[in-house]
């Protein structure tokens, strides 16, 4: 499970989607069956038609974010959380269970 901690501002981009998603319960539905979410190809199909063809994937917008919070200087450890990432070290993460929600709250305030 991964959680995400919601600010004001993503709150009320959620509030601007609901008409759009036709108050489904996902943001983004799937286009075949709206009980389904997009599929993960979704994303790159709709950078191509904006254009972005051989520039940009998904992807990068991933890496956007990983390299401009730690250059801001945010905690490692809080942007990896944030990407939903899995600690390398087997060790740190059997014991290390904390997914840094509360920690992460001012990094996506600024992030938004």
């Amino acid at each position: 499970e991964h959680r995400i901690p919601l600010t004001e501002q993503m709150l009320a981009l959620l509030e601007v989607m609901k008409p759009i998603s036709g108050h489904r319960d996902f943001v983004f539905p799937s286009d075949r069956d709206p009980k389904k979410p997009c599929n993960s190809q979704t994303a790159n199909m709709a950078l191509k038609r904006m254009g972005f063809a051989g520039r940009l994937v998904s992807h990068g917008l991933r890496s956007l974010a990983s390299t401009t919070l730690n250059e801001q200087g945010f905690d490692p450890d809080l942007v990896e959380a944030a990407l939903a990432h899995v600690d390398d070290n087997q060790v740190r993460s059997a014991y290390n269970r904390t997914d840094y929600l509360e920690r992460r709250k001012p990094m996506m305030c600024w992030w938004s």
